[in-house]
């Protein structure tokens, strides 16, 4: 296993001019020895242009790779010693089960008490162990991208493994199997995991720290935890929670927060920087109040919607949208009616230029 750090930006085409030449941005990023990582974000983020640098299949345009500080930026990856799972499966269908998860140790020259203990040890983690005499070619694609992951787990010498959206032909009911599977096999050997989603569910389940990225930027490293609670880029809010975080524009002066005509007193013991700002909010720290609670904003109700554990409150506020997920057993105002909303609180978030500004 091995400690990366990427120093670099990269783009496709030659003399990139501005930022949007670039598929990745210039980054400096560290992945630990041992660490489970995922690259989180929309589809063209540069996601998976980040993973071929880091595998040696795509070299950076710009700076350095470094695997335990020795520079790979012109190595290959059988040089770099990389393991990777790609998002269909790669395998030979002319082999069987138990063959194919050899056929990387036979290659390396592994003695064959070794392969069989090691091959016996992945099939048993990813429920293969009943099928290591079948060939491959008589399998669903369910099996066949287990046969990936476990070719891409079976060696333990590798620097890391990669991970590019390795679920996506797996049926649904099935994918919560193989990322429990494989935080437990994380757990269990120890492995550098880099997994590439465009999935919330998959990353914030099976990593313990997802970097989010957008057009070419990443723009947050951190955990399911502190990307909910404190996202440090009006993206991350946007992206992250399901609907994502409410942002309202606010303005603030000599203590004074104003939005679409209201004042709100900011809470005793607050410093926000005076001028134009966002209020992020998450829905699930939005709540009902009187008129006369500080940090209230009058509401019109726009729709209800029963979501089974809770309700789904939509409601415009000073023009703009505002979503609540309200407590079924609270009192329930219908469309039309006119609320108030809390929403300053500790967990209120504040941004300038789409970045966290912290409040003092």
């Amino acid at each position: 296993m091995a400690r990366i750090d990427l120093d670099l930006a990269h783009a496709y085409r030659a003399n990139p001019q501005d930022d949007s030449d670039y598929a990745l941005l210039p980054l400096k990023m560290s992945f630990d020895d041992g660490g489970a990582y995922a690259l989180l974000g929309p589809s063209g983020c540069g996601k998976t242009t980040m993973l071929n640098i880091m595998s040696g299949l795509l070299t950076p345009s710009q700076g350095s790779v470094r695997f335990d500080g020795v520079d790979v930026t012109r190595s290959s990856p059988q040089q770099r010693n990389i393991a990777q799972v790609f998002q269909f499966p790669v395998i030979y269908d002319t082999m069987t089960v138990a063959e194919n998860l050899a056929f990387p140790l036979i290659n390396r020259k592994v003695r064959e008490d070794q392969i069989k203990k090691r091959v016996g040890e992945i099939a048993e983690m990813l429920e293969l162990s009943g099928q290591l005499n079948q060939r491959a070619a008589g399998l669903t694609a369910d099996a066949k991208q287990k046969i990936s992951l476990g070719r891409g787990l079976v060696r333990s010498d590798v620097s890391a493994v990669l991970f590019d959206e390795p679920l996506t032909v797996i049926d649904p009911h099935l994918k919560w199997q193989l990322r429990r599977k494989l935080k437990q096999i994380h757990r269990e050997l120890r492995l550098t995991l880099i997994y590439v989603t465009h999935d919330q569910v998959e990353a914030l389940t099976f990593a313990d720290q997802v970097v989010v990225m957008t057009r070419g930027r990443a723009v947050q490293m951190g955990s399911a935890d502190a990307l909910f609670e404190r996202p440090e880029h009006t993206f991350v809010g946007h992206f992250i929670g399901s609907p994502g975080m409410n942002f309202l524009p606010v303005k603030v002066h000599q203590g004074v927060l104003e939005t679409g005509g209201v004042q709100l007193a900011l809470p005793h013991g607050w410093l926000l920087p005076e001028g134009e700002l966002k209020l992020g909010v998450r829905p699930e720290y939005v709540t009902l109040a009187s008129s006369a609670q500080p940090g209230a904003l009058p509401a019109t109700v726009v729709q209800m919607q029963d979501i089974g554990t809770y309700m789904m409150l939509t409601a415009r506020v000073a023009g703009q949208t505002l979503k609540a997920r309200i407590s079924p057993e609270a009192a329930l105002p219908r469309r039309g009616d006119s609320v108030w909303l809390q929403v300053l609180g500790e967990r209120t978030c504040f941004y300038r230029n789409e970045h966290l500004v912290e409040v003092q």
